[in-house]
């Protein structure tokens, strides 16, 4: 396999899949801003929260928090709240809150459940990835009337959650598969970075920043652009135009 790694292509490098294999071993997806599109809820909770303190929450603020983990939200918001409350008042409140809204509205992104759906039904292996607790990812698979995977993984079940590889191995683990055959979807920075400790392939669909493309990873706009004849034709050649 061979992959542009400039634009406009020019050199290749080669890059090779294990031929003993037809398909990926697992395809693992993200949670917010990947399977649903809680981040403008995640803003408003964020809003809400730090205007009680006086400080208007920005955009910057809120590419700066993308992906957490939650823990480092909390340090975040209580230092732009000059340390009025904790950073573990903060988290917790931000949970709550955020638990309150994603059980009354859960968005899907486009795409996201017909791609798990077609997968499923051609006998891949797939897994819910987060990096939030328990209760909101449980919060929204409820809201959805259930889970369409078959488990899911939160940041309450591994000792250290993304940007450590973690929750991507225990995933690995869970469905018999090999992490360094098997694909995730990511859309932060920190769950890249998350996927890529892990030595997992790489989709990203950026949400409010931008992923460099390389050889194990890609970028795209959505969910949409994919299919499992597409993601055939990824693991034979992860160059292929998407």
């Amino acid at each position: 396999m061979y992959l542009h790694i400039n634009k406009p292509y020019g050199t290749l490098l080669q890059v090779t899949n294990s031929n003993k294999r037809d398909f990926f071993d697992a395809i693992f997806f993200d949670m917010d801003g990947l399977m649903v599109d809680s981040e403008p809820l995640w803003l408003e909770s964020e809003s809400e929260i730090t205007a009680g303190y006086g400080y208007q929450w920005q955009a910057q603020d809120q590419v700066a928090c993308l992906g957490g983990p939650l823990s480092r939200v909390g340090e975040y918001m209580s230092a732009r709240c000059q340390g009025f409350e904790s950073p573990a008042y903060f988290t917790q409140k931000l949970i709550d809150l955020q638990c309150a809204k994603l059980r009354g509205k859960t968005p899907l992104m486009p795409g996201a459940i017909e791609l798990v759906r077609e997968l499923q039904a051609k006998g891949i292996a797939t897994g819910l990835v987060s990096a939030s607790p328990r209760n909101i990812v449980d919060a929204v698979l409820d809201n959805l009337g259930g889970s369409p995977f078959p488990f899911s993984i939160s940041a309450d079940d591994v000792v250290n959650t993304k940007p450590h590889p973690d929750a991507y191995l225990l995933a690995a683990r869970k469905s018999g598969a090999e992490i360094s055959h098997s694909l995730v979807f990511e859309d932060s920075l920190t769950g890249v970075a998350a996927a890529q400790a892990s030595g997992a392939w790489l989709i990203a669909v950026p949400h409010l920043v931008t992923v460099l493309e390389s050889a194990r990873v890609r970028s795209i706009k959505s969910l949409e652009q994919l299919s499992f004849a597409k993601l055939q034709e990824l693991f034979v050649d992860f160059s292929t135009a998407i």
